[in-house]
């Protein structure tokens, strides 16, 4: 496919600009001349259909949740409603500006106080800011807030993150970010917490256990409860990366299995865009005795009823992020929240859990399964079992691209062997999880009749297989001739 760039004829444009009804003046006479360009910017002259037809063809070239099943385990790739967009559209949301005063944006504050009041009551905490701009960023919030907790007490010393080998890859990451000692601790056999592992683990160094629950097993954390005694009984608090919220919510929160902390991607389980659709939003919620460390400022309501932003709050680790962060995709999920009310957000994670047992019991037969219990809205197969007939797990995902899906995510978590995670969500239909099935099924078949075919999928594609670690290494993002 043609570039853009590669369409351009000198001369040819897009636009029709009526004649200036105004007294034509020099551009030198308006902007100094050290902010002049010395020559014309390099952009492709094409005419309007042809800029139109280019950028609709690319558009067919992605894949997304409007075009096909999209089964990215821990992503939580759901269907969004597109009248979530027209609400965050509305004049009065999507034509303010941040720094307008609180009076002229009674209704934006207004929204913003009750979506805290939402999420406080979904995750069992007591206040909830909305500032952090997506999940990893909600951890590094939620972190810092632990760490000034600890100084504020005088014990500055707990610098020790306890994290299992199970957990997200930012968890690390976001430890380190913060200061913090990462102490990773093994998984047991049945994929949840080892409990006496813990108890060597906890000291008195311990700033807290991150925890994402259900795992990334897809398996809920049944020893939760006894993981929070054996934490708080050490001085460590718990923080919940609320990644899997799809799976619980509406049935059970963060707050009553004892975590203090726990963020949320309103682009994962309050359905607004997620990935290159975004951006995110990762607020972060805490119990009551951490609620003096949440960035600020925080949304108020006077007694007079009228909202107002409070920046009085000393012990704050601050503004996290511009403004009062994503407020479009907060406008988004607060929309999707109203509309499924607590009973539709209680059926989206019985829908979800159900749906990913449905596959999960379809597809064991085929694939190895090492943690062969009830997931939760998520579950990891292996496939050791075909890389013993010299295929694994990138050639079946590159294959399901030939039959028209989206892959899981591969090779994680990385204590399952040739790992395939794979999450259906709730919007998916029953005929459309057969299909999938059926395809699932058909390339195990190929791998012991003809493996030769997985291995060089994709076969259908615009393009083959890419070289992944070039492109992350040394990408091309600009375009020369």
């Amino acid at each position: 496919m043609e570039l853009i760039f590669e369409q351009s004829v000198p001369g040819r444009t897009g636009i029709s600009l009526p004649a200036i009804d105004v007294p034509e003046e020099e551009i030198e006479s308006l902007i100094p001349a050290e902010y002049l360009r010395q020559e014309p910017p390099g952009l492709p002259e094409v005419s309007e259909v042809e800029a139109a037809r280019h950028f609709t063809r690319l558009s067919r070239r992605n894949f997304g949740v409007d075009t096909g099943f999209y089964p990215l385990g821990s992503c939580t790739m759901k269907y969004n409603p597109k009248v979530n967009e027209d609400m965050a559209r509305l004049n009065g949301f999507a034509r303010i500006h941040p720094y307008q005063s609180a009076d002229t944006v009674q209704g934006c504050l207004e929204l913003l106080y009750h979506m805290d009041r939402c999420l406080s009551e979904l995750t069992g905490m007591a206040r909830v800011s909305l500032q952090p701009a997506a999940g990893a960023h909600g951890e590094l919030t939620g972190l810092m807030m632990i760490k000034a907790y600890h100084e504020n007490r005088g014990e500055g010393h707990r610098k020790k993150i306890i994290v299992p080998d199970s957990s997200h890859g930012t968890n690390p990451a976001s430890a380190q970010m913060a200061g913090l000692e990462i102490v990773e601790i093994k998984s047991g056999k049945n994929g949840r917490v080892d409990l006496e592992e813990l108890r060597k683990t906890v000291d008195g160094q311990v700033a807290g256990i991150m925890l994402t629950n259900p795992n990334t097993l897809g398996i809920f954390e049944s020893d939760i409860r006894e993981i929070a005694d054996i934490v708080h009984s050490a001085g460590g608090l718990l923080y919940n990366d609320g990644a899997n919220a799809n799976a619980i919510l509406g049935i059970s929160t963060p707050g009553d299995m004892g975590f203090d902390v726990v963020h949320l991607n309103l682009h994962k389980s309050f359905a607004a865009p997620h990935g290159g659709g975004g951006p995110g939003s990762g607020p972060v919620g805490v119990k009551e005795r951490l609620t003096p460390f949440l960035p600020k400022p925080l949304v108020e309501i006077k007694e007079d009823g009228s909202y107002y932003l409070e920046y009085n709050r000393p012990l704050s680790i601050g503004k996290v992020k511009s403004y009062y962060g994503n407020f479009g995709v907060v406008v988004k999920a607060y929309a999707y929240i109203l509309a499924m009310g607590p009973e539709g957000l209680r059926r989206v994670a019985e829908d979800a859990v159900l749906n990913a047992n449905f596959l999960m019991k379809k597809l064991k037969e085929y694939y190895d399964l090492p943690y062969d219990q009830v997931c939760k809205h998520e579950f990891v197969l292996s496939g050791a079992r075909q890389k013993e007939k010299g295929v694994n797990t990138e050639d079946i995902a590159k294959r399901l691209l030939d039959y028209g899906y989206h892959p899981p995510t591969v090779y994680f978590p990385l204590i399952v062997k040739e790992a395939l995670m794979i999450e259906p969500t709730e919007t998916e239909n029953l005929e459309t999880l057969e299909r999938f099935i059926d395809a699932m099924i058909r390339i195990a078949t190929e791998v012991e009749q003809e493996p030769e075919k997985v291995r060089l999928a994709p076969h259908t594609t615009v393009v083959g297989r890419l070289d992944a670690v070039k492109a992350a290494r040394k990408p091309a993002l600009i375009w020369k001739s």
